[in-house]
């Protein structure tokens, strides 16, 4: 047999074996912070697609889940499609999805009557495919939902993005239970970056990777998402409020 037609039935085989172990085998797209300290930690070098992520804000506060909301809106940003982005409660201040980088005509909103009707349209949305990405606004996220969106994730290959929203400090006690999610982040507001004059600076997290599927937990102080959706590791916490985070959800 020819050396050619040999690679030929080579691949063909690999295909046919990876079709039979399911999507979970094949190789995954991934979505780079462009941090290397951040990449490092993240198997394949960033937030893989066709995946489940799961993010919180560091307190059971309103700013702290409002920042956590305007990371997930700059990741989303800087993926390619529509986004889907499903929620219980109508409160998200159009503005600050912008200044994250996320434009809203890039956003189809889909309200649900409860938690329940969220996952199931997050289910639906990224059993979709060619999406950049399904947000999904929860309170609790119990393993045998997780696994069905994770599932649905692998299948499309679309990015799975939950945003974890306390009405009460004893909400957040759910943070800590078992998903099926790869990551799961903490984003808390630190005083804004220090200006050589007055003014309002960028705002400021502290950013925590506190789960990774084969990797290892990390912290980092970063500035908040530009107008593309990036952020930046920034030495720490500075002086001053942070204003952007504050004003994400409306009153």
């Amino acid at each position: 047999m020819a050396h050619g037609a040999a690679n030929l039935v080579i691949s063909e085989l690999r295909e046919r074996i990876q079709h039979l172990e399911g999507p979970s085998s094949r190789p995954k797209r991934v979505l780079p912070f462009d941090i290397p300290d951040i990449d490092d930690r993240l198997p394949g070098g960033g937030l893989a697609y066709g995946a489940l992520h799961e993010f919180a804000g560091g307190g059971a506060g309103t700013v702290d889940g409002a920042a956590a909301a305007l990371f997930v809106a700059g990741i989303a940003a800087r993926t390619k499609g529509q986004i889907v982005w499903c929620l219980a409660r109508p409160d998200l201040f159009f503005p600050a999805l912008a200044q994250a980088g996320l434009h809203p005509k890039r956003v189809v909103f889909v309200e649900s009557a409860s938690e329940d009707d969220v996952i199931a349209n997050m289910e639906e949305a990224l059993g979709y495919g060619g999406l950049g990405a399904v947000v999904g606004e929860l309170v609790r996220l119990p393993m045998t939902k997780s696994r069905r969106l994770q599932l649905a994730a692998e299948k499309s290959g679309t990015m799975g993005l939950i945003v974890r929203r306390w009405r009460r400090q004893t909400e957040a006690r759910d943070f800590g239970q078992p998903t099926a999610s790869a990551t799961r982040w903490r984003v808390s507001v630190t005083p804004s970056e220090e200006l050589p004059v007055q003014g309002v600076g960028r705002a400021q997290w502290r950013l925590e990777l506190i789960r990774v599927k084969a990797g290892e937990c990390a912290e980092y102080f970063v500035g908040a998402c530009d107008a593309k959706g990036r952020i930046n590791l920034s030495s720490g916490a500075g002086d001053g409020q942070d204003q952007a985070s504050r004003s994400f959800y409306s009153r």
